[in-house]
């Protein structure tokens, strides 16, 4: 997964929006009953599997939400991102791993896990990835929680005639290879829910929209000039020769940033096997 690299200080500036966006969709997910049902019994912690963990954002979320004693495998490509991996959540100890997903995910422990996790990954992965990922799991007889995949929204306030140019370039852009084949970019999670269907688990799917508002405060407004210098990026990328009206979008747009709202289509998918012979969420 070399091609894909984020830096810490990117991960560091979306947390809290993820955050946020996440408690949203676990209330509609009924996140805390579900995970309670999935619980591995007295005496036996919580085994996690994080992939593409970054700096332990996942892990800072969920941790406090499962509970009780628990042992985290935290698997990145990036030694950088798992060197600053940190928590503070009592009765939780974390592994950290470097390991290529693309060739050696069949490596993991999957057996030994009570709950797969990765937040951001599956926009950024191939379809045949996909489905080994969903293979591997059932296999394993694993849940899953798979958070904040993107689905292609991008609504702006106020908006700008190029808007609808500038999304459908940055979606052509996500889909190229991340180092995990094509990928699947907005399709991710129509794709994951089949692959899981037809593989015999149980999904239920919720929202996770980002809300960014540069009039709210002064946290907004640096994700959003974010958002938009990484949006002009690639779709100048994509597009060189419409380059000269694409940085004309990037700078009204910064010219604004405090009087603008952006909402960013996100969902997290929960699924376990439907016939695990444990509680059912």
């Amino acid at each position: 997964m070399s091609a894909a690299r984020f830096s810490a200080d990117w991960l560091g500036l979306r947390e809290p929006f993820d955050a946020t966006a996440r408690d949203k969709a676990a209330t509609r997910l009924c996140l805390g009953t579900r995970l309670a049902a999935l619980r591995p019994p007295p005496g036996i912690p919580w085994r996690v599997i994080d992939l593409a963990c970054g700096t332990g954002a996942n892990l800072r979320w969920l941790a406090p939400r499962l509970g009780g004693p628990q042992e985290w495998l935290m698997v990145d490509h990036d030694d950088g991102l798992l060197r600053q991996v940190r928590h503070a959540v009592a009765g939780v100890s974390i592994v950290r791993q470097r390991l290529d997903l693309m060739t050696s995910l069949d490596t993991l422990p999957w057996h030994a896990a009570h709950l797969v996790t990765a937040s951001a990954l599956l926009d950024l992965v191939g379809n045949p990835w996909l489905h080994r990922l969903v293979a591997i799991c059932a296999s394993a007889r694993v849940p899953l929680l798979l958070a904040l995949s993107v689905d292609g929204r991008h609504i702006w306030s106020p908006e700008d005639a190029l808007d609808a140019q500038i999304a459908a370039l940055f979606a052509a852009h996500q889909r190229r290879d991340k180092g995990l084949g094509p990928a699947l970019g907005s399709q991710a999670v129509a794709t994951l829910r089949s692959a899981l269907r037809d593989a015999g688990y149980g999904v239920v799917q919720a929202r996770s929209d980002w809300r960014v508002d540069g009039r709210r405060s002064a946290a907004d407004a640096p994700l959003l000039k974010s958002l938009i210098d990484g949006m002009a990026d690639a779709a100048m990328e994509q597009d060189p020769g419409q380059a000269t009206a694409l940085r004309g979008w990037q700078s009204r747009r910064l010219a604004r940033v405090v009087q603008t709202r952006l909402r960013v289509g996100h969902v997290d998918v929960l699924a376990w096997p439907s016939a695990s012979g444990r509680a059912e969420p």
